[in-house]
């Protein structure tokens, strides 16, 4: 599980993205699912924000962004009104034991999304959010079920942002072996998606997730998911860096359950940080 850290270290990074103006609203069943300007997934958002800008490729040490990423699908699947917790009930009230529900079908025209709601409507008994999360990442200790691993997800990810025009793709030598690689192109918008989250936890910091843009809450539990935040934060000064840090883990600290039993709480989020907070 990742965890975060006092500043060590920092890495070059951009700061911002467009603001999307769901304001916390229940639109689970109309939210397009990405920003007005690019309309970026949350997926594309966390490989954007994990990515060295001119290598063009994530850190060799990081082994929870595969994960991250399939978190961030499943998210995207809810708030797109493709699936939803089953309700609770009185043996079934934690979030982690409830199991994901196909709510619609409909094609959304992103692949790995679509691919993702093929396995879960033909998938019978239904299965939990921290289970879709190991399915989706192979990490399974069923070898029956390893149909159900998304693999390339980096790369498909990623040409999806070449065609929007942010990455760039080239191939890099390493001594022993040829690595294709995505620089940053587009830094614009890779600094304006890190300036909202910068923003969400200091100048527009209102201390409740329940009152925070929906999107922006969703990213900054999966940045912190997939071991990424840090970047987001590591051009601040040192003490916006520590108030940041301290926001984020307040935030990131409080009890899945709970907060995804509130009126309006987009419950699959919640759902999502409480798998990450167990593993």
């Amino acid at each position: 599980m990742t965890t975060l850290i006092r500043r060590g270290r920092r890495t070059d990074d951009g700061t911002d993205r467009k603001d999307d103006d769901d304001s916390g609203r229940d639109r689970e069943d109309e939210d397009p699912g990405d920003c007005k300007d690019m309309r970026l997934t949350l997926m594309e958002e966390v490989l954007l924000l994990g990515l060295k800008d001119k290598e063009g490729y994530t850190s060799f040490w990081n082994d929870c962004i595969s994960s991250g990423l399939r978190g961030g699908i499943l998210i995207e699947l809810a708030m797109r009104g493709r699936v939803q917790l089953e309700p609770a009930t009185l043996r079934k009230k934690r979030l982690l034991d409830r199991k994901v529900l196909v709510k619609s079908d409909t094609p959304t025209g992103d692949v790995l999304l679509d691919e993702t709601l093929k396995h879960m409507k033909a998938t019978d008994p239904a299965e939990t959010v921290q289970s879709w999360i190991e399915l989706l990442t192979g990490e399974t200790w069923n070898p029956f079920k390893l149909q159900y691993q998304l693999r390339n997800v980096r790369e498909r990810i990623a040409k999806n942002l070449v065609e929007k025009g942010i990455l760039t793709t080239e191939k890099q030598n390493f001594l022993l072996f040829d690595m294709t690689t995505h620089p940053v192109t587009n830094t614009t918008e890779k600094q304006r998606l890190v300036k909202k989250l910068q923003e969400s936890v200091l100048d527009k910091w209102v201390n409740d997730p329940h009152r925070m843009d929906r999107r922006t809450l969703a990213l900054l539990v999966l940045a912190h998911s997939s071991d990424v935040l840090e970047n987001v934060f590591s051009s601040l000064s040192d003490e916006k860096y520590d108030i940041a840090m301290n926001r984020s883990k307040d935030l990131l600290d409080l009890d899945p359950d709970v907060e995804g039993s509130k009126a309006n709480a987009l419950e699959m989020i919640w759902a999502v940080l409480g798998a990450f907070n167990k593993s």
